[in-house]
């Protein structure tokens, strides 16, 4: 069912992945270039994994415990994408090549917070079906 809230959390995670990195930056250079995420094929197979499961977890929706399931996966794609926005912003020395963090970089942490909504939606739509059952 579309019209459920887990439903509306997921578009989110799918336009937080699959639109919205096209239009932010990830970080400025020195210069002021900005890096978008294609520029790295590991940030684009992570943003483009991520966008995929929201849409088929989107699409999935009369099975709600693979939902569950595929949320916690694109969970676990986005803490490994930020751990990669992480490790390159710490490893590159001071000022030599990143000068700016764009709004970018925060993309995964507004998803995973959308998909622990989500899967909380989730786990209550569960419960539910549950109590029902056991009134029958």
């Amino acid at each position: 069912m579309i019209q459920r809230i887990q439903s509306i959390y997921l578009f989110l995670v799918f336009i937080c992945n699959g639109v919205l990195p096209f239009v932010f930056p990830l970080w400025k250079d020195v210069q002021g270039k900005e890096f978008f995420f294609m520029k790295d094929m590991a940030f684009s197979v992570l943003f483009g994994l991520s966008m995929t499961l929201a849409l088929v977890s989107l699409l999935g929706y009369k099975k709600r415990q693979n939902q569950f399931v595929m949320n916690r996966l694109n969970m676990i794609l986005n803490v490994i994408l930020l751990g990669l926005f992480v490790y390159r912003t710490l490893t590159l020395s001071g000022e030599a090549q990143v000068s700016e963090k764009g709004i970018g970089m925060f993309l995964p942490i507004v998803s995973i917070v959308l998909l622990v909504l989500a899967n909380r939606a989730i786990k209550k739509d569960e419960d539910l079906v549950k109590s029902v059952d056991r009134l029958r």
